[in-house]
């Protein structure tokens, strides 16, 4: 790359995706599955807390919880009650996919850009999830926290993704909605559009991020640009 050249101005070779409320419209449903954990053991946990866990791998939100509810905290049978809750509302038909992600599948398969995801989730949580939407058919390379050392907001998960679709990083889109995910991407040297869920961009978030943008349906043009494509 020229020290003119911008890297908005490169072409997209691979699309690395995060999966829960980027994909899957699944952060709410985590939020709650915490709170009723909380409950179940005697807690007070408001959902404005574990908002602070929103794409954080498990060691980030462990830490987060014992550093606020002390080390008696029974920490271990809190995540097995939110993973049982979590379960639950997902097998009861709660989780769906997030607006816009059909048809970007869609256009990534019709100019044949290689795709991955990259999660801070489980990998039994992540293939469990993508399965039951129909989604684990569209990527045949899922990074979760168990195939890492260190997770988001380190670049690992993007570098391994980037590595398993053999695309470099500066030709790699990243999509994302969290704040830890996007500074991962941004880490790794891609560039990275925002779909923010609940949680608002940070600052050095949104001074770094190529787009943000309010739904998947909105990273079509930008994929199509980067491909010489005809903006629709």
């Amino acid at each position: 790359m020229s020290n003119t050249e911008k890297p908005q101005s490169l072409p997209i070779f691979g699309v690395i995706f995060d999966m829960d409320g980027l994909l899957l419209d699944s952060e709410t449903l985590a939020m709650d599955a915490l709170v009723a954990a909380g409950h179940e053991l005697g807690y007070d946990m408001p959902a404005t807390f574990c908002r602070r866990m929103i794409g954080v791998p498990a060691d980030g939100c462990e830490k987060l919880v014992r550093d606020t509810y002390g080390d008696e905290f029974p920490l271990r049978r809190f995540f097995d009650l939110q993973e049982k809750h979590l379960r639950s509302f997902v097998d009861n038909d709660k989780l769906v996919l997030k607006n816009g992600v059909t048809p970007l599948i869609a256009l990534l398969d019709e100019l044949r850009l290689p795709r991955a995801i990259a999660t801070s989730s489980s990998r039994l949580r992540a293939h469990h999830h993508l399965k039951l939407v129909g989604l684990d058919k569209h990527f045949p390379f899922i990074v979760t926290r168990e195939d890492v050392e260190n997770g988001k907001p380190h670049p690992e998960p993007y570098l391994k993704a980037a590595h398993l679709i053999g695309v470099e990083p500066r030709f790699c889109l990243a999509l994302e909605d969290s704040h830890s995910g996007a500074r991962a991407a941004i880490a790794a040297g891609m560039r990275v559009i925002i779909v923010p869920d609940l949680l608002e961009p940070t600052e050095d978030v949104k001074e770094n991020a190529l787009a943000i943008v309010n739904e998947l349906t909105a990273v079509q043009p930008y994929i199509r640009q980067a491909a010489g494509m005809p903006i629709a």
